[in-house]
């Protein structure tokens, strides 16, 4: 049974296939030459939810959206939020303003004609978000972001300045917030504990008590996943650095069964009700 407690934690999945991710270093111009895994992916995620009753926000790459239109209607037919990863899973702060502002429009647009539904929330490729990039998101439409990454160094994180420590959601722009992605702090530093290689690599005992620290401490959750990371079938790339072999294939074949957990042992919400339910004082 889920744990009993009315700080909420919201559910996410960037939505992109095994072969986007820039650990594995392949070329954007060979995507179209590999195998495609992230509708049978998806499909099972959405089979866990449903089984657990789980509602989520799908951060989704509009490369995907444009060549598998029916899993985003799939997911929003689910009830689930849909919400932009921008299109080629492009680093913000390695591509020109232009560029960028053409990337979440487009995929705003895609993903908006697809489901008939708003697109308001953006999370940027690996957390590269970047005060300029916030800008350019109100601009386009969007009134929330969920890319800041309050921990210890990263080697593609992006930054943003002015915001407050500890607080998950906070007004950075007038009408535009900033739904951080969660830490636990030890030792004053903040430890990833949101998924993605952490979720791997602590046993689930020890991460599903990470998690529960910080609800007790009336702090909103926010947690991420990816499609591929539930895959252990999916194909093996050669010639990776062993920092990167290790973050991408660690406990790749324990993810499914670890999320499922996970997704049984709290309550889950979309990251926009998160940010709705933060607002209006009910947390």
């Amino acid at each position: 049974m889920p744990a009993n407690n009315t700080t909420p934690a919201a559910m996410s999945i960037d939505v992109e296939d095994w072969f986007q991710v820039q650990n594995l270093g392949i070329d954007p111009s060979l995507w179209e030459t590999h195998e495609r895994r992230v509708e049978g992916n998806v499909t099972r995620m959405l089979e866990l939810m449903d089984m657990h009753n789980v509602k989520c926000t799908c951060f989704i790459l509009g490369w995907i959206a444009e060549r598998h239109p029916d899993i985003v209607k799939d997911i929003a037919n689910a009830g689930h939020e849909i919400a932009s990863h921008g299109y080629n899973h492009e680093l913000i702060y390695e591509i020109s303003s232009d560029r960028f502002r053409k990337d979440i429009r487009d995929t705003k647009s895609l993903l908006e004609d697809l489901t008939g539904h708003q697109v308001v929330g953006y999370r940027a490729p690996c957390f590269s978000i970047t005060d300029e990039a916030i800008d350019i998101l109100q601009d386009e439409g969007y009134t929330y972001d969920s890319s800041s990454f309050p921990t210890i160094a990263h080697d593609r994180y992006g930054k943003l300045s002015g915001l407050q420590p500890n607080e998950v959601v906070q007004e950075i722009r007038e009408g535009f917030h900033e739904v951080c992605v969660s830490c636990l702090h030890v030792l004053g530093k903040g430890v990833p504990w949101a998924g993605g290689g952490y979720f791997r690599l602590f046993p689930y005992t020890l991460f599903k008590a990470g998690v529960s620290k910080i609800l007790k401490k009336k702090q909103p959750y926010v947690f991420y996943i990816h499609p591929w990371e539930i895959d252990a079938g999916q194909p093996r790339v050669q010639g990776m650095g062993k920092q990167y072999t290790f973050r991408h294939y660690l406990n790749i074949d324990k993810c499914d069964d670890r999320w499922g957990r996970l997704l049984s042992d709290f309550n889950w919400t979309t990251v926009v009700d998160l940010k709705d339910q933060v607002l209006n004082g009910t947390v």
